[in-house]
């Protein structure tokens, strides 16, 4: 009875021990599925890190020695997809080669189309702006870089990769289109003064009244650097530091001095007034020769003479102007600071005065 009682024992022992044989090679089996996943993922991982490693290395030093510059842009945009790409892929393929239910299947699928629709938006953006202002600053001087430019590009790709994307949601684009079409009108008086002052912007560019770069002065009186012409308004940098902010739609409208057009030179006019007792010929020709060594030594000038002309007989002096050139608007004030006061030492060199204003009142005596 005891040796039947120990034979029970050892066979319940030997069922407890393949139960958990097969328990444990149940789980083994179930986690295969994972394994292989990640397995997977993991060596589509390295295959575009290695890709980037090599073949674009190889692809940048190749788009160095060469005279283009659009194939370092697209390159450069590569480079940094490439592994998400070969990340994507390896989900993807995974994905299948497991075989996950659909319910896990279909949304992991979308999600990774939105995904690449998203990056492939974001490297056709990249490329197209870094290929627009390449291209602006070829052609610079008959279309200036703008920011509404670069703008106008970002919004269009913007909008043609939402679409896109709503297509691969299963969204159809076209309610979509009708509703934009029926809604335009509205948006647009809603909108009007916004683009009201981007086409004023689009017809500040096309006009070439100005551009970034250009010292300009407004009919009300401010003046400074333009720095850039956005969709909605016109920045100016004052000689200050200070920024002026004006609506596309006003600058249009409003009387401008571009000082940079025809070409920067300008010129620069200095009052000076000697005494009545003055020799007038010497008083050109000292005024000439420190005139063209303030152009030659300050603003770097040799192929201009002054210009001197006599012509107002003041209450206390003999008026005249004297015509130098500057490099640009903001030189003028160096070479009338250096004028002045060479001039100045000048003529208390050469005996020359400049007479202080004074008046001469004459008395007569009324005869009897």
């Amino acid at each position: 009875m005891a040796s039947l009682e120990k034979h029970y024992i050892r066979l319940f022992a030997n069922l407890d021990f393949i139960c958990y044989i097969e328990i444990m090679i149940h789980s083994i089996k179930g986690l295969i599925p994972l394994v292989i996943f990640i397995a997977i993922v993991s060596v589509s991982w390295l295959s575009g890190f290695v890709f980037q490693k090599w073949v674009f290395s190889y692809l940048h030093k190749l788009s160095k020695k060469t005279s283009w510059k659009w194939d370092d842009i697209v390159v450069q945009a590569l480079n940094k997809v490439i592994i998400p790409w070969f990340l994507i892929a390896g989900i993807f393929i995974a994905a299948r080669m497991v075989g996950l239910p659909l319910y896990i299947t279909q949304p992991l699928e979308k999600i990774l189309l939105v995904i690449i629709v998203i990056s492939i938006t974001w490297l056709l953006l990249k490329i197209t702006i870094d290929l627009v202002q390449m291209h602006m600053e070829t052609i610079a001087e008959k279309l200036p870089n703008t920011s509404l430019l670069v703008s106008f590009v970002r919004w269009l790709i913007l909008i043609m990769g939402g679409l896109t994307l709503l297509q691969v949601l299963g969204i159809s684009i076209t309610p979509v289109l009708t509703t934009l079409g029926i809604g335009g009108l509205a948006v647009a008086l809603a909108l009007q003064d916004t683009l009201k002052n981007f086409f004023s912007g689009i017809q500040i560019i096309a006009s070439k009244q100005l551009k970034p770069g250009d010292f300009v002065r407004l009919d009300t009186g401010d003046e400074g650097y333009v720095m850039d012409v956005t969709w909605r308004n016109t920045t100016i940098r004052t000689i200050s530091n200070n920024t002026v902010v004006i609506p596309n739609a006003k600058l249009a409208d409003a009387v401008i001095t571009n000082y940079y057009l025809p070409q920067k030179e300008i010129a620069v006019r200095v009052e000076v007034g000697v005494s009545y007792s003055s020799n007038l010929e010497e008083v050109e020709k000292v005024t000439k020769e420190v005139a063209e060594k303030v152009m030659n030594e300050v603003a770097g000038i040799d192929f201009f003479e002054p210009i001197i002309r006599f012509h107002t007989f003041g209450d206390s002096s003999i008026n005249f102007t004297v015509i130098m050139r500057a490099n640009e608007v903001i030189d003028q004030y160096l070479v009338k600071h250096e004028f002045i006061k060479r001039l100045h030492k000048r003529y208390n060199e050469e005996g020359i005065e400049i007479p202080f204003p004074i008046s001469t009142i004459y008395l007569r005596k009324d005869q009897e």
